[in-house]
């Protein structure tokens, strides 16, 4: 049965939540994504579903999986809300919405040809101290990219939220809902992730390798370019050899920061700082 373009929610879901205003966020390949009222309380839907095969692209099941998978790691981390099940063409969550601006959007206006960036360092803390209480717990997030970090909007102290966790590596998944780790977007993919997928189709999440992509993630939200040069249509073989094989482009951006992500851009995971040693660097410098 074919996947209709734009997937309704399913209705045992609705049953659940019995929402009373629902917009879709975000409709790709593989997933779909509302953000659905329920009174004054506000939700996160997720829809995934196997990619097929075309001309363009391999077809993939795991998308099928994933919100499920997610699903099991919101629980495990202590999400009282969030819940998952299983649909006509494959799983789906529910999550607490987080509201706020992902970090790409929010440091747009930091963004320069003519100068070097100086984006604010206690939106970094606030990014540093979501993935590194991740860490803290035991897990790797395994798919770190500016998009999955939500800053909070206002006047107050600047909080971060670390979405999209079906990669997460050391959770127990059941087997049903569990695939294998194929790496992550590689504009923000360490070196020896893109290497061990290059050679054997797989490899695992580490927190190394997120420090790594935190430091990509930064390099990207304040500069506009990816930390490795590669044309922008390149396949994906292309652009993980390339994150193997090149030194990343010059780190330009001003102050602490650029130091403290030339360090996390290290191409040795063991020269890379941890995550708590990235927080300590970050909390002297915005005292």
């Amino acid at each position: 049965m074919p996947v209709p373009e734009t997937p309704s929610i399913p209705a045992a879901i609705l049953a659940i939540l019995n929402p009373t205003d629902s917009r879709i966020v975000l409709d790709r390949r593989g997933s779909t994504v509302w953000h659905v009222r329920c009174g004054q309380a506000r939700y996160a839907v997720k829809l995934g579903y196997p990619i097929p095969a075309t001309e363009h692209w391999d077809g993939a099941d795991w998308t099928a999986l994933a919100p499920a998978r997610e699903g099991v790691v919101l629980q495990e981390l202590g999400s009282t809300t969030a819940t998952y099940g299983v649909w006509a063409q494959g799983t789906w969550n529910v999550q607490p919405w987080h509201p706020g601006t992902d970090l790409q959007s929010r440091w747009t206006p930091h963004r320069t040809r003519h100068a070097p960036s100086r984006p604010p360092l206690p939106d970094v803390l606030a990014c540093a101290d979501a993935l590194g209480e991740l860490h803290d717990k035991g897990y790797a997030h395994g798919d770190v990219q500016p998009a999955h970090f939500i800053l909070s909007d206002g006047d107050g102290p600047v909080q971060a939220a670390l979405i999209d966790l079906a990669l997460v590596g050391g959770a127990a998944i059941p087997a049903r809902f569990d695939f294998p780790y194929r790496g992550c977007l590689v504009h923000y993919e360490a070196p020896e992730i893109a290497r061990r997928v290059l050679e054997s189709g797989e490899a695992t999440p580490t927190r190394e390798a997120d420090v790594y992509g935190l430091g990509a993630t930064l390099f990207m939200a304040a500069t506009g370019w990816r930390h490795v040069e590669y044309p922008d249509d390149a396949p994906r073989t292309a652009q993980r050899r390339a994150v193997v094989d090149r030194s990343h482009r010059p780190v330009n951006i001003a102050g602490p920061l650029g130091r403290l992500v030339d360090d996390m851009l290290r191409p040795d995971p063991r020269d890379r700082p941890t995550m708590r040693e990235v927080r300590g660097t970050l909390a002297s410098e915005t005292r």
